[in-house]
C-alpha cells in the first residue's frame, strides 16, 4: 500500500543527476507511489491520479517552478477535496528556500528516508506545520501561488545570476558568491557595466491600511516562509499574513539589515532604510520592474500592479526534529 506519493519532474536541473538514485530508492520501497511528469503542464493530471492513491504525504521533487506549479494546482484544482495531504519538498533546484524552511537540506534521498520514517511512526501531527501561500494576480484569469517573492534589486540579481552566471557551468555555491560580489560592486561602489546587475527601477509598494512606500530598493521580499533570505526568522512580526521586507538601495541600509540578521535582531529593532511589515494585501507597481515568485518571472507596470494576497493555511511536513 502506498502511503507516500512522490511527484518528480525529470527536467528540473537538480534531477538530472539524482533521479536515477531516486528511482532505485522507490523501487525498493513499495510504500512510495512515484509519478513522473514530462512537463509542468502535466502536474494537474498527475495530482488527479495521485489523489486516487490517497497518500498520507505528498512529496514534491523538482525545482522552484515545479514546486510552484504543484502548490498552485493543489490549492486551486480541488483534487483532494477539503483535506489535501501534508506536503514535503525535497532539496532540489537552485535555491531550495521552501525545502530549507521545512527542515530539508542536503541529499534528497536522506530527506525522502526521513519522510518515510515520519510516516512509519504513525502520528504525523508533531511534524505538520501550517503555511499560507502567496496568491499573485497580475490581471490573469488564474492566480499563481508560491511562498517566496523577490523584487527590485533582488529580482535583478536573481536574473543576473540565472542569465549571466549559471550558463558558465560553475557550482551553485560559487555562482552565488560571484553574484553577491557583482551586487556588492554595483551597490557599494555604484559601478555600472554590462557585466554587472542593473540599477533597480523605482517601484511603489502599498499595503492596505498601511500606506505606500516609493523608491529604489536593493531588496524587496514578500514571503510566507518563517525564514527570510538573510537567515532571520519572521516570527517577530506575527505568524499570519504576508511578510514584507524592503531595504533601500543605500549601502548603509543593506549593511544594517545584514548585521541585524546576523545577530537575530532583524524585525525586532527599527532600522533606517529597512522596512518590515505584514499585510493581507500588497500591491507592487513600477515601470517594468521585475518580480520573481518561486522562480517564475512577472512584470510590475504602472497602471497594472501585481497584487499579492495570502491563501488559507495549507499543511506541510516539517522534516526537522
Amino acid at each position: 500500500m502506498a502511503v507516500v506519493a512522490l511527484l518528480s519532474n525529470p527536467r528540473s536541473t537538480g534531477n538530472r543527476a539524482i533521479l536515477p538514485r531516486i528511482r532505485s530508492f522507490c523501487a525498493q520501497h513499495s510504500e512510495i507511489f512515484h509519478y513522473e511528469v514530462e512537463s509542468i503542464d502535466q502536474i494537474g493530471a498527475a495530482l488527479r491520479t495521485i489523489a486516487r492513491v490517497k497518500p498520507q504525504v505528498l512529496v514534491i521533487n523538482g525545482g522552484d517552478g515545479t514546486v510552484q506549479a504543484a502548490l498552485t494546482e493543489l490549492h486551486l484544482g480541488g483534487h483532494f477535496g477539503a483535506s489535501p495531504p501534508p506536503v514535503a519538498v525535497l532539496p532540489n533546484g537552485k535555491t531550495n528556500l521552501i525545502a530549507l524552511d521545512l527542515g530539508a537540506s542536503g541529499d534528497p534521498i536522506v530527506a525522502l528516508e526521513r519522510v518515510l520514517d515520519i510516516v512509519r511512526g504513525g502520528d504525523l501531527s508533531d511534524h505538520i506545520v501550517p503555511r499560507e501561500l502567496i496568491a499573485l494576480s497580475d490581471g490573469g484569469v488564474r492566480p499563481v501561488l508560491g511562498m517566496f517573492l523577490g523584487g527590485a534589486g533582488l529580482a535583478d540579481s536573481i536574473l543576473f545570476c540565472r542569465n549571466k552566471i549559471y550558463p558558465l557551468g560553475l557550482p551553485n555555491g560559487f555562482s552565488h558568491v560571484l553574484t553577491a560580489l557583482a551586487v556588492f560592486l554595483s551597490l557599494i561602489f555604484g559601478i555600472r557595466a554590462a557585466f554587472l546587475p542593473p540599477r533597480p527601477a523605482e517601484v511603489s509598494v502599498s499595503l492596505i491600511r498601511q500606506g505606500e512606500i516609493h523608491g529604489r530598493f536593493a531588496l524587496l521580499i514578500v514571503t510566507t516562509l518563517h525564514k527570510l533570505l538573510l537567515g532571520s526568522k519572521t516570527g517577530g512580526l506575527g505568524t499570519s499574513g504576508l511578510q514584507l521586507m524592503m531595504v533601500e538601495q543605500r549601502p548603509l541600509s543593506l549593511l544594517r539589515a545584514m548585521v541585524a540578521a546576523a545577530f537575530g535582531r532583524l524585525g525586532k529593532d527599527r532600522l533606517a532604510g529597512v522596512h518590515l511589515q505584514r499585510g493581507d494585501e500588497i500591491r507592487i507597481e513600477g515601470e517594468r520592474s521585475s518580480v520573481i515568485l518561486d522562480g517564475e518571472l512577472f512584470q510590475a507596470e504602472k497602471g497594472r500592479p501585481i497584487v499579492l494576497t495570502p491563501t488559507p493555511p495549507m499543511p506541510f511536513l516539517r522534516l526537522a526534529a
